[in-house]
């Protein structure tokens, strides 16, 4: 009595072999497809939090450049110190009014 894969030919087996290496490689990228599109879905989450932050991010650059026209520190006279008696309390670029 024959086997039953003695009694298939040598073309059966081997097309029947193949077959199943080709399932698995199918599994396989199935699977390495699926974790590609898991990874692929945090990188997009993350994008739209980087999104939000560089919005945050350009308002600010917005505002502070609209600042422009504002006197640097640098261009300002220096402030003394109370105590020192280069403290300014007020100043009055004005006369007197006498």
């Amino acid at each position: 009595m024959l086997r039953p894969d003695e009694d298939r030919s040598f073309f059966d087996r081997e097309r029947d072999k193949l077959a199943g290496e080709i399932a698995t490689g199918f599994e396989e990228l199935l699977s390495s497809s699926n974790i590609l599109n898991r990874k692929l879905e945090e990188v997009l989450g993350m994008t739209r939090e980087y999104d939000t932050i560089a919005g945050l991010w350009g308002r600010f650059h917005e505002l502070m450049m609209g600042q422009k026209d504002v006197v640097p520190l640098e261009e300002q006279p220096p402030l003394g110190l109370p105590g020192t008696g280069g403290h300014v309390v007020s100043s009055s670029k004005q006369g007197s009014g006498k």
